[in-house]
């Protein structure tokens, strides 16, 4: 990056996408959206320019906002990022979203497979009378976890754990889980923000169903009668979980679409 260069030229010829160039001087400059168009005429110093520049070159290199960044907000909330869990997405709300409108008042919420701790932190965030589990197989994703309950002061309990295996006879009113999905060898995995984000929690490394399966098998012992189960699953997958659930004998068993109209989340009442 050339010396002496204004910050309205960078705006006006960004070398990347317009919106993420802009997100990207404001996290380097520490200035707000209004300050980087009422100081377009300020030119960068060099230490400036070079933290500019170093932040440009990690996104053309493909690297997500999201880590380059360190957060991502889900459910309104801001929530620390890193490679060691995946990228929260708005698709996932939906899945906040239902657990909510069937939680009782002081339930019980499992959430299996947490990464950031998103869906459990929005809801025992939206519901403090909640008591919230939440457990991972990845230590690096449990203290991300943790440090964004912290952040948001919620009543969260992480712990490491390869599904069930931590919970002994322990059972909950509702299960949540966006559980690895992606077929192995799907090319999308070695596409955009995907190359980056942790493949064990994308992919299970088969059919994209096993670990659907094992949540499923293990409700039994861990789910309340009467109690649902809400799993997010990937654009094609619908159907296919929804014979799982009727095979192990759920009932009112459907799917939702999000926001883009794609059934993204199936459930369940056991």
């Amino acid at each position: 990056m050339q010396p002496g260069i204004t910050l309205g030229s960078l705006l006006r010829k960004p070398p990347l996408d317009a919106l993420e160039a802009r997100i990207l001087l404001s996290h380097a400059l520490q200035l707000s959206r209004v300050q980087l168009i009422t100081q377009s005429e300020r030119i960068l110093s060099q230490n400036e320019a070079d933290a500019v520049n170093a932040l440009f070159e990690r996104r053309l290199q493909g690297e997500p906002i999201a880590y380059i960044l360190g957060e991502r907000e889900f459910f309104g909330l801001a929530l620390h990022t890193t490679p060691d869990v995946l990228i929260p997405r708005s698709e996932t709300e939906l899945l906040v979203e239902l657990a909510l409108d069937r939680m009782p008042g002081q339930a019980r919420i499992l959430d299996m497979g947490t990464g950031s701790g998103a869906i459990a932190i929005a809801i025992a965030h939206t519901n403090p009378e909640a008591s919230v589990t939440a457990l991972d197989a990845s230590e690096g994703a449990l203290a991300v976890a943790r440090r964004n309950a912290e952040r948001h002061n919620t009543r969260v309990r992480f712990l490491h754990s390869d599904w069930y295996s931590a919970l002994g006879t322990e059972q909950f009113d509702i299960i949540v889980s966006n559980p690895p999905y992606i077929v192995a060898g799907d090319p999308h995995l070695s596409q955009g923000d995907l190359r980056f984000e942790p493949v064990d929690a994308l992919t299970d490394h088969g059919d994209g169903l096993s670990a659907i399966r094992a949540i499923i098998d293990g409700t039994p012992k861990h789910l309340v009668p009467g109690g649902w189960l809400l799993m997010e699953h990937g654009y094609d997958q619908a159907s296919a979980v929804r014979n799982l659930l009727l095979r192990q004998g759920f009932r009112d068993v459907q799917s939702w679409q999000d926001l883009a109209g794609i059934e993204r989340v199936t459930g369940g009442i056991r």
